[in-house]
């Protein structure tokens, strides 16, 4: 994510030497470079440049204080001013009404239906709400089929009627539905084209005027760069919707969309998708995508996925086993497996501080683990909670067991000490953050 922009951003910032005061000559190289990485990451040449003169006129003459150098003092000023772009503060959906009724909207293939069942994912399991996804596209022909599974795989309800052709119909009925069982939230899945039409837009007007929605939301492929900005446009000038969710930023995106969109509709955005599993969505906070961008990390983020997934008995628990001296392959493989539902391995060693390069080019795929697992379970009982009888013969057997060769188990045992030894001097949250670090930074089986 955004990782081509961030290298250039830092490059941009080791331009500027000197102790003392941000000055005219000392700035104007570093600012040209900000300005070009922003614009080759897509965003609009306008906003590229007003941003860049306001970090430019915010920074000139700012005391440099003793223990900060001129370019710690620019990052400062550029992280206010990214965050200030993108919006400044976090933007919820109010849920005011019951049901609260969610318009979905966009162009087809941006991840609209996928990111409808995420939603109602989270409003199920994170807000303790009752969601009902409806299936408005009448024109697609799986796109019914699609919201059906998707409903089904994460127990949400989803309302459709494949005889009925009218979308306005379908969603009045499905609210109607709603009132009559209890759904809190209500979540329209609209059609989409390939590209803007009038057809299109009428439909969604109509929609819109037949529902009085309490929340419309724009989604939008943030792969597609300043193409997503542009069609962002088109949809706020004729629905005047109320928040942005950009999708796929997982991919590799260069960040054009996300910088631009809130300057050109003055709309916030909401949400992130990040990946094809349920849970592979996040809150949008600016702060936290600024530090992602500059290379800060974002362990405010992190810390909340470890919360949400991490069993804070099996803390203290391992916490004990921690302060006697006792952590064993079972534990290793069990704190393998809670990291593993955090998400994309890769994205979240990119929360540490410094770790987004470290990590850019790595080969971290998930798969590995399964090579990890499958040692540890080729392993007898003893054998796990007493590491050090592994000898030779052991290890022989270990490896034929788990498809693997006695390299690869020896670097186990190896990545296993070194982990033993950092998490009798951290506690189990720190471990945990030390523990993605050093996969992150020396896989055992990346290519």
């Amino acid at each position: 994510m955004f990782d081509s922009l961030s290298e250039k951003l830092n490059r941009a910032f080791k331009l500027l030497k000197g102790q003392g005061t941000i000055t005219e000559v000392n700035v104007s190289e570093t600012i040209k470079e900000i300005r070009k990485a922003l614009i080759d990451a897509d965003v609009n040449y306008k906003i590229a440049k007003e941003f860049t003169d306001t970090v430019k006129e915010k920074a000139l003459g700012m005391n440099v204080l003793t223990a900060v150098s001129p370019g710690q003092l620019l990052v400062k000023v550029t992280h206010e001013e990214l965050t200030k772009l993108m919006g400044g503060g976090e933007s919820v959906i109010p849920l005011t009404a019951n049901p609260t009724v969610i318009l979905m909207s966009g162009l087809q293939g941006s991840g609209k239906t996928t990111f409808s069942a995420k939603l109602a994912s989270y409003f199920k399991n994170k807000k303790g709400k009752k969601p009902l996804l409806v299936a408005c596209d009448v024109y697609r022909p799986a796109a019914i089929q699609q919201l059906k599974t998707l409903g089904e795989q994460l127990g949400v309800e989803v309302y459709a009627n494949e005889e009925e052709k009218s979308p306005v119909a379908i969603a009045k009925a499905a609210i109607k539905h709603a009132q009559l069982n209890e759904n809190t939230v209500v979540i329209v899945d609209t059609a989409g084209r390939l590209a803007v039409d009038q057809q299109m837009m009428n439909e969604i007007a109509e929609l819109k005027k037949a529902l009085n929605p309490q929340e419309i939301l724009f989604v939008v492929d943030s792969m597609t760069g300043q193409d997503a900005v542009n069609t962002a446009k088109a949809f706020n000038d004729k629905l005047d919707f109320d928040g942005v969710v950009l999708t796929k930023l997982d991919g590799d995106t260069r960040g054009g969309a996300a910088l631009s969109i809130r300057s050109v509709v003055n709309k916030p955005i909401k949400f992130v998708g990040t990946g094809e599993k349920a849970d592979a969505m996040d809150v949008f906070y600016p702060s936290r995508m600024a530090d992602r961008i500059l290379g800060m990390g974002d362990i405010v983020s992190l810390v909340e996925k470890a919360q949400e997934t991490f069993d804070a008995e099996e803390g203290k628990r391992l916490q004990r086993k921690l302060a006697k001296n006792q952590f064993d392959f079972n534990d290793f493989l069990g704190q393998l497996q809670q990291i593993k539902k955090m998400g994309n391995i890769k994205d979240i060693a990119a929360m540490l501080p410094g770790m987004g390069s470290a990590v850019k080019d790595a080969d971290i795929d998930e798969k590995s683990f399964k090579h990890i697992e499958a040692i540890i379970q080729s392993m007898t009982t003893k054998e796990r909670e007493h590491p050090e009888i592994l000898n030779g013969s052991r290890k022989k057997r270990i490896a034929t067991g788990s498809g693997t060769n006695i390299q690869e188990v020896n670097r186990l045992i190896k990545q296993f000490d070194d982990m033993h030894k950092m998490m009798k001097l951290m506690n189990n949250k720190s471990a945990m953050a030390g523990m993605m670090k050093m996969m992150g930074g020396k896989m055992p089986f990346g290519k």
